[in-house]
């Protein structure tokens, strides 16, 4: 008897709710806005004199770490990173120049956030094609990392 009355109590609350839709909940039509932004046709060099005056310019960890949001968003390739300066990765990922990412450092130091320096370097890991890119950052940006004594995640845990 109690379980007939359980099941008669739970058996509105079991059926679908029917909801119809009136005019005021009815949408015309969406427009995806996509025309011409100040950087959508930017070279990789003056994306890179922007955000290296970006970086050179913050003040708080917000600031730096919209900056590296927003620039690694981008797909842009870096012309030399590889050693050879027409050599082009073949990645459309590969994120920065060394020139930006000494400028980001830099200001992760300055605004005294060693983990975002240390993750700077995961982000550029996860953004290029190969180990081998990944090595031609450290490489380059070597002694910038001694200088800042910052240490890569690999070091940290090795």
């Amino acid at each position: 008897m109690n379980a007939r009355l359980f099941a008669r109590s739970l058996r509105p609350a079991a059926q679908l709710t029917r909801v119809h839709a009136t005019p005021a909940m009815r949408v015309g039509g969406v427009r995806a806005m996509s025309g011409s932004h100040a950087h959508e046709n930017e070279s990789f060099e003056s994306f890179s004199a922007r955000y290296e005056q970006f970086f050179a310019q913050v003040q708080d960890l917000f600031e730096l770490q919209r900056g590296l949001n927003n620039c690694f968003a981008y797909d842009l390739v870096p012309r030399g990173i590889c050693g050879n300066p027409d050599e082009v990765p073949r990645s459309k990922h590969a994120p920065l120049g060394p020139a930006v990412v000494e400028s980001a450092l830099r200001a992760a130091r300055r605004v005294n956030d060693y983990s975002t320096a240390v993750r700077i370097f995961e982000g550029i890991k996860a953004k290029v094609e190969n180990k081998g890119q990944y090595e031609a950052y450290l490489a380059e940006l070597k002694g910038v990392r001694d200088e800042l004594g910052i240490t890569i995640k690999e070091e940290l845990y090795a």
